[in-house]
């Protein structure tokens, strides 16, 4: 419980994020989309490049928009963080010319999260 009190201090600051956590999850999600933003990778999506900070804002976006598919940092990696809703291809980081799918990614940075 402390941890998720301390991440909701977190967020309550961030100028990358826009909307305030109220639940764990939201918490969870703002956390990973947060770590995208400070993460100095580049995001591919559908053959484009793009930096942190718009990857960041086009997560929170898809966040904002299919919030109701992600009750969970697990279903927003899955339903909306991973591929694009469009094209159907998946989301790359590009992180020191390693290259690994965002779900990869993503789901790495959570268990870091979750691990005390």
């Amino acid at each position: 419980m402390i941890r998720v009190l301390s991440l909701l201090m977190l967020f309550a600051g961030s100028s990358a994020t826009t909307v305030q956590a109220e639940t764990p999850a939201e918490a969870e999600i703002q956390w990973l989309i947060q770590t995208v933003a400070d993460s100095n990778c580049e995001f591919a999506r559908n053959g484009e490049s793009y930096p942190a900070a718009t990857a960041a804002g086009h997560l929170e976006l898809k966040y904002a928009r299919g919030k109701r598919y992600a009750d969970s940092a697990e279903a927003f990696i899955e339903h909306l963080a991973t591929k694009s809703s469009w094209t159907g291809e998946p989301y790359w980081m590009i992180c020191d010319g390693d290259q690994a799918p965002a779900a990869q990614w993503l789901s790495t940075r959570l268990e870091e999260l979750r691990t005390p």
